[in-house]
């Protein structure tokens, strides 16, 4: 690709980066640092969603390769390609709205990644100058590998023609940036209000970040399960609930549903993917999201008790009831896109809340435990008497 179409991308990620680098820029708020670290966390909540929508509008071929359109750095300058290509096939993939929504994704992903760059830089100059824990440097920087890493497999997404394992792992590593940020997230807001007593005893908060952590895990299977779902468009393999096909057990191929290096649609011997293949993929999300359902509510219902981690248990409950439901729309109103993408979005916005209450917890546990050392530090033994 020609270094000036390189550059004419460069300065469009800039261009999407520098609205929210100047907002926090002008900001009145003290801490810079913390409000660019909350800015990533809402902006890559809104890349999710974004994704989602053009992964669900099958628009992730709009522009066939990466990272140009047509080895050009946006639609208008490969109008003429796109609409031949638009000619031949009506419908897509290639189509010139859909190569606006592919390219507006990278765009916005771009942006991310300035601002991701942005905060490391500020986290290493403040560390450096101050040596503060504040402005520890290695999760931001951890986060700048994460983001590029994302973008490889943003990049073989497109250049792998769709293949489920590739974007599945793209939405994986998607949600998995948004929990990173939410967790620096967390740690600036300590810092702007410490807490100095647990909310409760060490043996509590233990056994609470115990039920946090395998929320956590359950939320993670479940989300790579979904994104296996929307990957292979099997959301309409089942279209009755809580029946598939009328049956508690419909005809399934575990098999080829489940065989993960294969191309978009094929099986892993080049042959179209059979329908009980799709059906045993739709059948395995929605059997595991009642296991998560009931894990995520027992830890919430588990976390309510706590007057500190209320909010954020009514949070995680109601947005829990919220994927159930679209989810369960979906398959009735035949998948329509605003509610399939509002069901990703709710799935985002879980893992923002279980990385808080990951977080919260954690932290809790370690002033519970620092403050009970005192009790359960060894008594002096008694002096020995020596008897003649």
């Amino acid at each position: 690709m020609p270094i000036a179409t390189l550059a004419q991308l460069g300065a469009m990620g800039l261009l999407a980066a520098m609205l929210p680098l100047s907002m926090v820029w002008i900001s009145s708020d003290a801490n810079k640092y913390r409000k660019l670290v909350w800015v990533g966390v809402f902006l890559t909540f809104d890349l999710i969603l974004f994704g989602a929508f053009t992964r669900l509008s099958d628009s992730g071929l709009g522009c066939p390769d990466w990272p140009g359109c047509y080895g050009l750095a946006n639609p208008f300058q490969a109008h003429d390609q796109i609409r031949a290509a638009e000619a031949l096939m009506p419908h897509g993939p290639v189509t010139l709205v859909k190569a606006w929504i592919e390219m507006t994704h990278r765009y916005l992903a771009m942006g991310i990644g300035v601002l991701i760059m942005a905060l490391m830089g500020q986290a290493w100059r403040q560390w450096w100058k101050s040596r503060s824990a504040e402005f520890s440097p290695w999760l931001p920087t951890a986060l700048f590998f994460f983001v590029c890493l994302q973008g490889a497999f943003g990049a073989w997404t497109v250049t792998m023609k769709l293949q489920p394992v590739i974007v599945t792992i793209h939405l994986m590593l998607g949600m998995g940036l948004l929990a990173m940020l939410t967790w620096l997230g967390g740690q600036q807001d300590n810092v702007l209000h410490p807490l100095t007593r647990a909310c409760g005893t060490a043996p509590q908060l233990r056994r609470m970040r115990v039920l946090a952590l395998l929320a956590a895990l359950l939320l993670g299977m479940q989300i790579a399960l979904g994104g296996w779902v929307s990957t292979n468009y099997a959301t309409l393999a089942c279209l009755d609930f809580p029946l598939c096909h009328g049956k508690l057990l419909p005809e399934m191929d575990f098999e080829h549903g489940f065989t993960l290096w294969r191309a978009l649609g094929k099986t892993a011997a080049g042959h179209y993917l059979p329908f009980p293949a799709l059906t045993a993929i739709h059948v395995v999300h929605r059997s595991f999201a009642l296991l998560v359902f009931a894990g995520i509510g027992y830890a919430a219902c588990h976390a309510w008790r706590y007057p500190e981690l209320r909010k954020l248990a009514r949070g995680i409950i109601a947005v829990l009831v919220l994927q159930a439901c679209t989810g369960i729309a979906t398959i009735y109103l035949n998948w329509p896109l605003a509610i399939a993408v509002l069901h990703n979005g709710g799935a985002a916005l879980l893992v923002l809340l279980l990385t808080m209450l990951n977080y919260k917890v954690k932290f809790q546990h370690d002033i519970a435990r620092r403050s009970a050392a005192p009790e359960r530090a060894p008594q002096p033994s008694p002096p020995v008497k020596h008897h003649p």
